[in-house]
C-alpha cells in the first residue's frame, strides 16, 4: 500500500499527536511504505547510506498489546537524510505512523488485540548521513534563526530543570571561564568542565535516565550519554546558549580509529545521545563529551587517563564535529506516547505494554526487540 501524507484539518496545537499515515486491516496483515521527501541521489554523493531494520514481537501474548518504536528523523540540518520508510505488522488491530506537533519526534504504534495472532512488527529505514564538522574559527554563514524557532531549546524540561544548582553550576562554570560573551565561548567551557570532572558509569542501565538535578546532587558526577550530554544541554540552556539532545543508535564502526565509538550489525543495543548548541553564523554545532568520557573507560581494557592521545583526540573532535556512523531518531523531550497515558523524558528505545503492564524498553532479549544495520554505500 502506497501512502502519501497529508494536511492536518486540525490545528496542530490541540492535538498530543497527528497521524501521518494510517493503515487499514488487509487479509490480516498490515504493510506500508512512506516515501521521504529527500534529496536526489547525484546530490547524496559523499554520503553515506544504510538499510535499519527493527523488528518488535512482543514475547508475552495478552489480548491486548501495544507498541511505539522510534523511527529517524526526517531531516537533520547538513547530518541526514531519511530517504525511505517502510513497515509491516502482521496480525495488528491498528498501525500507525504518527508525529508529535511541536517536535520532530515520528513513531510507528501498533496495536493488538488477538493474543493469538502474531504480535510483531518489521520496520526498514533507509537514511544517508555524513561527517560535520563546524568551522569554529570562521565567521560563519548559516542563516539566523528567528528568535522564536529558537526559544523552545531555552526552556526547561521534566529531566532538566534550568533552576537552583543547575543554573548555579552553568553560572559557575562561565565565571569560572573567564565570563565568554558569545555561544560557542559559553558552550565551551560547559564542555571542558564535563570533559574534565564527568565519567563514564558501566552499571547504568542503558544510556542512563536523563536526570540532571540527579547528576549534579548525587555527589559521583557520572552516568551515560543521555545523563552527561543531557547535562551540557541543560547547562547551555540555563546561560542562554540554544542547545538540544540529539536521540539516535550507532550504524556503523568508526573510521577515525576509535574502538569504542562505533557498532555495525547488531545494533539492538547500541542507542547513543548526542547533544548540539546554536551559534550565530555557525547553525546548530555537534558536540558529545559524553563520548570522551567514552574513550577515557572503554577504548583499551583498564581506561586511559585524560591526557592519553586518543582521549585528546576525541576531545578535539568532539566539541564541534560528529562522525557520520550515527543515526539521528530525534532532538524531542517529554514524549507523549498515543493511546497512552505515557510521557516519556525522551524517545530512544522502542516502549510497549501488554494487558499485564510496561514492557522493560531496556530488556531487548525479553520484550523483545532487535535492531539491525547494513551499509549500502
Amino acid at each position: 500500500m502506497n501512502l502519501t501524507l497529508r494536511k492536518p484539518t486540525m490545528p496542530l496545537q490541540r492535538r498530543h499527536f497527528i497521524a501521518l499515515s494510517t493503515l487499514a486491516a488487509s487479509a490480516g496483515s498490515f504493510r506500508g511504505a512512506l516515501a521521504a521527501s529527500a534529496p536526489s541521489e547525484d546530490s547524496l554523493k559523499g554520503w553515506r547510506q544504510y538499510e535499519i531494520t527493527t523488528k518488535v514481537q512482543v514475547s508475552e501474548k495478552t489480548p491486548r498489546a501495544r507498541v511505539w518504536i522510534p523511527v529517524p528523523v526526517k531531516h537533520l540540518e547538513n547530518y541526514q537524510h531519511t530517504l525511505d520508510l517502510s513497515f509491516n505488522a502482521p496480525g495488528a488491530k491498528k498501525v500507525e505512523l504518527v508525529a508529535q506537533p511541536g517536535s520532530d519526534v515520528r513513531m510507528v504504534m501498533v496495536e493488538w488485540a488477538d493474543a493469538s495472532a502474531a504480535q510483531t512488527v518489521e520496520i526498514t529505514s533507509r537514511i544517508a548521513t555524513r561527517d560535520i564538522a563546524a568551522d569554529l574559527g570562521g565567521s560563519g554563514h548559516e542563516r539566523r534563526l528567528p528568535a522564536a524557532a529558537l526559544r523552545p531549546y531555552l526552556q526547561p524540561t521534566s529531566l532538566a530543570p534550568l533552576h537552583g544548582i543547575v543554573k548555579e553550576t552553568a553560572d559557575r562554570i562561565q565565571a569560572d571561564a573567564g565570563h565568554p560573551r558569545d555561544a560557542v565561548g559559553k558552550a565551551r567551557a560547559i564542555y571542558e568542565w564535563i570533559v574534565a570532572n564527568a565519567t563514564r558509569n558501566p552499571a547504568v542501565a542503558g544510556c542512563g535516565t536523563g536526570d540532571v538535578s540527579y547528576t549534579l546532587t548525587s555527589g559521583n558526577l557520572s552516568g551515560k550519554c543521555a545523563d552527561l550530554n543531557g547535562l551540557f544541554t541543560a547547562l547551555a540552556r540555563a546561560v542562554g546558549v540554544p542547545a538540544r539532545d540529539v536521540y539516535g543508535v550507532r550504524v556503523e564502526d568508526s573510521a577515525r580509529g576509535f574502538k569504542s565509538l562505533g557498532k555495525s550489525g547488531d545494533i539492538t543495543k547500541a542507542q547513543h545521545c548526542r547533544a548540539q548548541f546554536h551559534a550565530e553564523g555557525l547553525g546548530w554545532v555537534p558536540v558529545d563529551p559524553a563520548d570522551v568520557a567514552k574513550v577515557m573507560l572503554e577504548e583499551q581494557p583498564g581506561g586511559l587517563p585524560k591526557d592519553a592521545p586518543k582521549v585528546r583526540a576525541a576531545k578535539a573532535l568532539l566539541f564541534g564535529a560528529w562522525e557520520g556512523n550515527w543515526m539521528a531518531y530525534n532532538t524531542a523531550a517529554d514524549v507523549r506516547l498515543p493511546g497512552s497515558e505515557r510521557v516519556e523524558g525522551f524517545l530512544m528505545y522502542p516502549q510497549g505494554e501488554t494487558a499485564n503492564g510496561r514492557l522493560d524498553s531496556l530488556d531487548p532479549a525479553n520484550f523483545s526487540y532487535t535492531i539491525a544495520s547494513r551499509k549500502l554505500a
